[in-house]
């Protein structure tokens, strides 16, 4: 009560989010998480509608696979739920280091160190490794990971147009004599386009101008390359690539990034990569999880798979641009189906589920304004005729809409 008896107004100092999100909801670009209901499947329930899913990272269906399922389950009877504490402490486990063994082997490199998320293995190590007399160079589409792990470094940070590896020469002539440390930064394959970097051939400027050069594989970890090693193996660069990132969370069907590189580099990160040192290690279920992915993607089934995923996208593609559809960047079982404006593609995302297909709408700040989409994602367990009706739906939806 103020001094006259009369009730003050009580300001309330967050007020200002609800206004935004109501201005977001005004705008149609605020759509509701939707809810899994049951299995990460190619047909599943979310918001109790049994839709085609072409929503999930789940490459290879191992989310799901027998494999994987009764090594977790076998991980929590031998060790527990979890592991409890930080790796630095009490919480590394002996699986947590053959895990990391495992991997290393798999890429092809001395060393591996297991973080709790693809997003703190590519901040956590950008951060770690270059500080604020450093320089970044880094293509303008790479992963949001990647560009907070760049401004947490405090360097220098320049951008070089889309896989324009002239572009990308062009800055480093122009800082020829920067005497900090460089790193040149990459996604393997782009999460919005699908598309693949120019590897190649930013290794040759990396080794010209003496640059670290560093991969993000998470969209090809189980995908490109021989059992989905990823784009250093698909486009030959082994021994070229200083770090690699993959992610544990996609076509590997658990949780969790790593990252893969020399025996310093992993010895270094175990001391200064701050998600490491601040985060309880996995629990043991993930870790046997994981370990059981990778086994399988070492064998002749693992091999199926990834054949069966790139015949599922190549068959899929071609059915939709038979209907209208164009996407000329993707190289990879991501597919975009560009809308521009991002209520239009929410709407677009709103239909198709209603019509039974789950592909999710992809708007600001995840892309530019303008450029909204949707974004399709095949797996190998798809069957033909789940993507032929789903190519049909997304066609039938997007007539209406001036799409196709």
């Amino acid at each position: 009560m103020s001094e006259t008896g009369t009730q003050t107004t009580k300001k309330n100092p967050t007020q200002y989010i609800s206004d935004q999100l109501s201005e977001l909801r005004a705008k149609g670009v605020a759509p509701k998480l939707r809810v899994l209901e049951g299995e990460q499947k190619p047909v599943a329930i979310f918001d109790g509608r049994e839709v085609i899913n072409l929503a999930s990272n789940n490459y290879l269906g191992l989310t799901t696979h027998k494999a994987l399922r009764k090594a977790a389950l076998d991980a929590v009877k031998r060790y527990g739920a979890g592991a409890g504490a930080v790796r630095t402490i009490a919480g590394t486990m002996k699986i947590h280091l053959e895990l990391e063994e495992q991997i290393a082997r798999f890429k092809n490199v001395e060393a591996c160190v297991v973080f709790q998320s693809g997003f703190t293995a590519n901040a956590g190590t950008v951060s770690a490794v270059l500080g604020k007399e450093d320089l970044i160079i880094s293509d303008e589409l790479n992963h949001a990971s990647i560009i907070d792990g760049a401004r947490l470094s405090k360097a220098t940070i320049k951008v070089f147009k889309h896989k324009d590896a002239a572009d990308c020469e062009r800055i480093l002539q122009e800082h020829a004599e920067f005497p900090g440390k460089k790193l040149i930064i990459t996604d393997g394959v782009f999460s919005m386009d699908g598309d693949i970097a120019p590897l190649p051939e930013l290794c040759d400027l990396a080794e010209k101008y003496h640059c670290i050069m560093m991969v993000d594989d998470a969209h090809s970890s189980g995908v490109l390359g021989r059992g989905g090693r990823g784009t250093v193996d698909h486009l030959n660069c082994h021994g070229r690539v200083h770090i690699q990132v993959g992610t544990l969370s996609k076509a590997i069907g658990a949780m969790g990034g790593y990252v893969a590189g020399s025996r310093d580099l992993i010895d270094f990160l175990y001391l200064r990569a701050r998600p490491f040192l601040f985060s309880t290690s996995h629990p043991p279920a993930t870790v046997a999880a994981c370990q059981a992915a990778f086994s399988l993607l070492d064998s002749p089934e693992g091999e199926r798979l990834v054949k069966k995923l790139w015949a599922n996208t190549k068959m899929f593609k071609r059915e939709l641009k038979k209907r209208g559809f164009q996407f000329k960047v993707s190289e990879t079982p991501i597919i975009p189906i560009h809308v521009g404006d991002a209520a239009k593609a929410f709407e677009f995302s709103k239909k198709l589920f209603d019509a039974g297909v789950f592909a999710p709408a992809v708007g600001y700040p995840v892309v530019a304004e303008g450029k909204a989409r949707l974004r399709a994602m095949v797996s190998a367990t798809h069957k033909r005729e789940q993507l032929l009706r789903a190519a049909d739906i997304l066609a039938e939806v997007a007539q209406p809409l001036g799409i196709v």
